[in-house]
């Protein structure tokens, strides 16, 4: 018969801490390493590091407007941000706000529903942003 290891077994509060050290809830994002008996163990985790934010009259913004793959509806987009995914979703959410439209901040870009280009080129450059209009 096979003995369990000392570690497993003692109170119920070491247990507890030993499963909240062991199964916290990053578990999914660990590489390499199942278990480790050391206690000032720190598990390497592939999260990706989170960009710096560049000032607005460093951003080199470009505007354009897109139907493709949108019903022949028109949309502008705003491409070349550089930062945060919370300070771009910020700065859509001014846009829309201005525009008085819909849309969605995703992959580095803002979307906004309909021919606003006008718009948001004033908007953008009324902020400190380096815009240039593209596609015509």
């Amino acid at each position: 018969m096979t003995k369990v290891p000392e570690v497993l077994e003692g109170p119920k509060s070491f247990k507890k801490t030993f499963k909240q050290k062991v199964m916290s809830k990053n578990w999914k994002k660990r590489e390499g390493v199942v278990y480790s008996t050391n206690d000032n163990f720190d598990y390497d985790t592939n999260e990706p590091e989170e960009i710096e934010t560049l000032a607005p009259n460093q951003q080199k913004l470009k505007v354009f407007i897109d139907r493709k793959q949108r019903k022949g509806k028109s949309v502008c987009i705003v491409a070349g941000f550089v930062g945060s995914q919370d300070d771009l979703s910020d700065l859509a959410k001014k846009l829309k706000s201005k525009c008085g439209t819909g849309g969605s901040a995703k992959d580095g870009e803002i979307i906004i529903q309909g021919e606003m280009i006008d718009k948001i080129m004033t908007f953008l450059t009324n902020e400190g942003y380096n815009v240039k209009r593209s596609g015509g």
